[in-house]
């Protein structure tokens, strides 16, 4: 957790959901860094791996998977879809797996451009622990936001979050219109792993309908809800 000297080895170990000795993982990175995990910089790695996950795996809230092993980098992976929390956790075992010290941010922040149907599924305009990746980059913590893809991103007329390795990149306080979409409230803090508990205990109390009948929710998605708004 946060106060950890960061050069120590357990900011890169395959743990529990940051399983980055698995197939998927790997896989992952090496297709986003072709030289191989050492090649580069710490900051050329980490930002080709941002975007491997921001644009690779699709954001989606609806269907959900939640579970012990839905939230495992590998599972999300494999299903190539998640929402915060999921995409966060493949980008931390990724830059992991490619040496850099990673840690994983909670939140919860004030989403003023959620759609009514959107609104619906999560209770209101707050989410709770929105989740976000810490990296040691050039001996400093960068909080990174891997999490929008870009073409959910123009759907919704947000700018997408870029990231060039020395910047936080976690706001995105105003769609291509000028209105405000996103503050911070409140930080629940960093973390080596993910805190299971504390995180989904905190989501179910806080959303409890994204814990229905898995066919409830699957059948939504967020490219869909852009028609019916």
């Amino acid at each position: 957790m946060t106060g950890m000297t960061p050069t120590e080895d357990h900011l890169l170990r395959s743990t529990e959901f940051l399983d980055h000795h698995s197939d998927e993982v790997r896989d992952l990175v090496a297709r986003a860094l072709p030289g191989g995990p050492a090649a580069g910089t710490d900051i050329e790695r980490a930002r080709a791996l941002y975007y491997a996950v921001r644009d690779g795996i699709h954001y989606e809230v609806y269907g959900a998977d939640l579970s012990r092993t839905g939230l495992r980098a590998s599972s999300v992976i494999r299903r190539g879809m998640g929402f915060c929390v999921h995409k966060s956790i493949v980008y931390a075992a990724a830059v992991r797996a490619a040496g850099i010290p990673s840690r994983l941010y909670y939140g919860d922040v004030h989403n003023h451009l959620a759609s009514p149907q959107l609104e619906k599924l999560m209770g209101g305009k707050v989410f709770c622990f929105h989740s976000l990746t810490s990296v040691r980059l050039a001996n400093r913590w960068v909080k990174v936001t891997p999490v929008f893809n870009a073409l959910l991103c123009r759907l919704y007329r947000i700018r997408p979050l870029e990231f060039d390795g020395h910047r936080d990149s976690m706001y995105h306080p105003y769609d291509e219109e000028g209105r405000l979409h996103m503050e911070f409230l409140r930080t629940h803090g960093e973390f080596d792993d993910v805190p299971y508990e504390m995180v989904v205990g905190g989501i179910r109390r806080a959303h409890p309908r994204l814990f229905e009948a898995p066919e409830r929710t699957a059948s939504g998605s967020l490219v869909a809800d852009i028609g019916r708004s």
